[in-house]
């Protein structure tokens, strides 16, 4: 438990200080490089790693559903595009749209989508969504990668299934509300990666949330 807290303790310094980056006249949020580095290390790399199942599995999925790719050259443009589309229909929700590179890491903010011991969305966390979800289903040229977390109550194996069902019901919205399914991957990772202390309830409601991370499909991917 003690290596648990120390792990995401570890992030919650690289977010708080170095890790992200305002630009003072956008607003716009990026993992500055120095960060990059200590969140790989706190992580294992799994906010900055591939994408989940890795890309041949996904890829056949896109192709599959006669979904595209985008030009190599066009990338940025549309995952900049897609950056100011998200950030205006969250505006006022505080979740927060972090910018990697070319991909783009939602942090959805604590006490709005899972209530303790609950895999279902929250009528809050859907109304924060269903915004979410009308862009990513605007912008079909990615894959759509969503994590599920909880506190530390219960054992590991529990809250390691639950983190699971979280991603998964997340994915099942978004796909009911018009994001093909074939773009999205989930993972749990239970009560492993902390971004709070555990020892308080504001803590633990905290570490019981979801990331999405979007990644640009590259025509190349699909060759």
């Amino acid at each position: 438990m003690r290596s648990k807290f120390m792990l995401g303790a570890a992030l919650a310094a690289l977010v708080t200080t170095s890790a992200c980056v305002t630009d003072p006249e956008t607003g716009r949020q990026t993992i500055s490089k120095t960060a990059i580095g200590g969140l790989g290390g706190a992580l294992g790399g799994y906010l900055l790693g591939d994408i989940v199942g890795g890309r041949n599995d996904r890829t056949a999925k896109i192709v599959g559903a006669g979904l595209g790719g985008i030009a190599g050259a066009g990338i940025g443009a549309y995952m900049d595009k897609q950056e100011r589309d998200l950030r205006a229909r969250t505006a006022g929700t505080d979740v927060q749209v972090i910018r990697q590179g070319d991909d783009l890491i939602l942090n959805i903010p604590s006490g709005i989508n899972f209530a303790y011991n609950s895999a279902a969305v929250a009528p809050q966390f859907q109304r924060t969504l269903d915004q979410v979800g009308s862009v990513l289903g605007q912008y079909r040229d990615t894959y759509i990668d969503i994590y599920g977390h909880t506190d530390s109550t219960g054992s590991d194996d529990y809250n390691q299934g639950l983190s699971e069902r979280r991603a998964v019901s997340v994915a099942d919205y978004l796909s009911g509300h018009g994001v093909q399914s074939a773009r999205i991957a989930t993972r749990g990772f239970g009560e492993s990666q902390p971004i709070a202390s555990n020892a308080t309830p504001e803590g633990q409601a905290a570490n019981r949330r979801v990331e999405i991370k979007i990644v640009p499909i590259s025509q190349d991917d699909l060759r």
